[in-house]
């Protein structure tokens, strides 16, 4: 009779540690209604727009060195002595200004906020080609950079390599989520027109990737708030103990229950 009381009690843990489990899971996995959503077709390529205070590597090139090196910005002309000119060694970015504008040589102020690299490449070819024949132009962000903050294992802000950077391989960089994260309620900042604007954020939910903010731009930030756990856990010293003594008492309380039957 004891050993079949000793296996019931056996029984309950291991159905309770399971119960426990699965709801844990559901706190922390991600995107678990994947199978149930309708994932949309990306129909448009994405592409970053140039905003003010970006930094823009701007190199013009040719079969004539000579006739684009004065379309680069340089720090010096190294053709003194017998050197060759090398713009990919020698120019300097280019900081769009408060009127979402750079200074670029000889066809001097030029808009481009707004643009995209390839409007800005299209537009300087254009240009370029009404003085030198066949001119190559190359344009990428010096400072792309996104911030993570907040529940992560490696918070900070991190230069990207790619423009096209979603919210998971962002948070990736900054080492995934602590399990002490909070899923559910993750805030995105952007920067639209002057205005910094948010979205929050359901890791646990698929749909996430049908939205227009999975792609992040350059200087957006993440944040990640904890969950009531941590919180209680690091704003009383007995917080993680009262929730553990809670849930060994209830325990208690039920193999005493079937102990008595």
């Amino acid at each position: 009779m004891r050993f079949i009381i000793q296996t019931k009690v056996l029984y309950l843990v291991a159905f309770v540690f399971l119960l426990t489990a699965c709801k844990s899971a559901k706190k922390i996995v991600y995107m678990q209604d994947i199978d149930e959503v309708q994932l949309k077709e990306i129909t448009t390529r994405y592409e970053a727009r140039i905003k003010k205070d970006d930094l823009l590597n701007i190199i013009v090139s040719g079969p004539d060195k000579q006739v684009v090196m004065p379309y680069n910005l340089t720090l010096h002309d190294n053709t003194m002595g017998g050197g060759s000119y090398d713009p990919e060694r020698m120019t300097l970015p280019y900081l769009v200004d408060i009127n979402g504008e750079i200074d670029f040589p000889i066809l001097g102020k030029i808009k481009v906020e707004g643009m995209t690299r390839s409007d800005l490449v299209a537009y300087l070819t254009t240009e370029i080609s009404k003085d030198v024949k066949n001119p190559i132009v190359y344009v990428a962000f010096r400072n792309y950079k996104i911030t993570v903050l907040g529940e992560v294992k490696a918070p900070g802000t991190y230069s990207m390599d790619s423009e096209k950077i979603n919210i998971f391989q962002a948070l990736g960089r900054a080492g995934d989520l602590a399990l002490t994260a909070k899923r559910e309620n993750i805030i995105l900042i952007r920067e639209v027109n002057g205005k910094n604007t948010y979205h929050r954020i359901d890791l646990k939910s698929a749909e996430i990737m049908n939205e227009d903010y999975f792609f992040m731009q350059q200087n957006d930030v993440l944040y990640v708030p904890p969950s009531a756990q941590r919180v209680s856990a690091a704003t009383t010293n007995t917080g993680i103990w009262s929730v553990l003594l809670s849930s060994v008492t209830s325990m208690v309380a039920v193999i005493t229950l079937i102990l008595k039957l």
